[in-house]
């Protein structure tokens, strides 16, 4: 199974990419895709999407194939093959 996950700002400056294609033999959750990037993208990756008590922060909006996964079954939300997962850090205006 492969899927795309698009990296903003904050995060593109720490992976170095502004998407990157995974693959997985197994099915996999939004859980276990952030658990997989912190691991192959270190502490600032993990730091960023994580709060102390190693919960993904509130602040970061999670989109598979542009839908918000509190719309569907929050990080226990199974991918499928060919899906987007965007990672979505706060926007900020004035």
């Amino acid at each position: 199974m492969e899927i795309t996950v698009k990296f903003f700002t904050v995060l593109r400056e720490i992976t170095g990419k502004k998407d990157e294609k995974v693959k997985f033999s197994n099915s996999l959750t939004i859980d276990g895709l952030l658990d997989y990037l912190s691991r192959k993208h270190g502490r600032q990756f993990t730091d960023y999407v994580y709060n102390a008590r190693g919960k993904p922060r509130g602040y970061l909006q999670f989109l598979i194939n542009g839908k918000g996964i509190a719309t569907l079954e929050g990080f226990r939300t199974r991918l499928k093959e060919g899906d987007k997962v965007a990672i979505i850090p706060p926007v900020g205006g004035g």
